[in-house]
């Protein structure tokens, strides 16, 4: 097992808390390697990173998120802010350019901080980015991305969140039949339906649109040195992720990587929610290692 160090990055507007598993500098011929997620935090990658022994890897809280405690008065996540925090942390750790596994609207995030600064990252798996601009059926996307934020504002976390699985688990576009469908019980999928009176929660409200409404540019990504990896779940075939996904990678020109499990393939059984943390670590080192 490898210890994990970890320490406070301060940066404006946020004390950035990133965690280290094996030295830095990194040895052994391997670069570092940067796990990112997005409204997950550190804790969600628990059950891949002991799968990388033999090399240094990093994951954080992003700002605003978990131990990563904001002092900008924001409660917004964008891509965009959210790089520059990467950008920070590679610099100041001086281990650029890195590997990146980003899933989710993390994945967004590392697509951005490609754009942005492409010597950080050597090799990008982006896997099942939320992005509503590569799908055909973007416009009903963001309808049924409203739906669930209105459940959620109606009744709370609950409610919210049995709209939002059953907007990510339809299969196909968001068709006439989707709308058509009564909101969801929260009884359905396991969870109370009590109302706690917040609204702040960053998957349910409208704090992290920018994630979803982001737009990656083609030309500026495929110009860039990094290469990058559209990964997909092989569980997902069909639901809203897969389908951005695939038409990412068809934005630029390439096709995805099919990866062991779902959308938190990664993830142990500690979240309710397993994936197949081994055959996923084993599917990402073969990758990385063609790389």
């Amino acid at each position: 097992m490898q210890d994990i160090q970890t320490h406070t990055l301060a940066i404006p507007g946020v004390d950035l808390v990133y965690d280290v598993r094996g030295p830095l500098p990194p040895t052994g011929g391997h670069r570092a390697l940067l796990m990112i997620g997005q409204p997950m935090t550190a804790e969600g990658f628990a059950a891949l990173a002991p799968h990388f022994a033999d090399r240094t890897v990093l994951t954080y809280d992003p700002r605003g998120l978990g131990r990563s405690v904001r002092k900008d008065g924001r409660s917004d996540h964008t891509p965009q802010q959210q790089a520059a925090d990467l950008h920070a942390l590679v610099q100041a750790l001086d281990v650029g350019p890195v590997d990146v596994l980003a899933s989710s609207g993390g994945a967004v995030t590392a697509l951005e901080l490609v754009a942005t600064h492409p010597d950080d990252v050597a090799t990008l798996v982006a896997h099942e980015p939320p992005i509503n601009a590569v799908l055909p059926d973007a416009t009903a996307a963001e309808r049924a991305r409203a739906g669930f934020y209105e459940a959620y504002q109606a009744k709370g976390s609950g409610a919210g969140m049995a709209a939002f699985i059953a907007m990510t688990s339809w299969q196909g576009e968001f068709t006439d039949a989707y709308f058509a469908q009564p909101t969801p019980d929260p009884a359905m999928f396991g969870m109370a339906a009590d109302d706690d009176g917040s609204r702040d929660d960053p998957l349910l409200s409208q704090s992290s649109w920018a994630v979803t409404d982001y737009r990656p540019d083609a030309n500026v990504l495929t110009a860039a040195p990094t290469r990058i990896v559209v990964a997909v779940g092989e569980e997902s075939a069909g639901t809203y992720t897969a389908r951005t996904a695939l038409g990412l990678a068809a934005l630029l020109g390439q096709e995805a990587v099919v990866f062991p499990s779902h959308h938190g393939g990664f993830l142990g059984g500690e979240f309710g929610y397993a994936g197949k943390p081994a055959e996923f670590a084993a599917r990402l080192r073969e990758v990385l290692d063609a790389g």
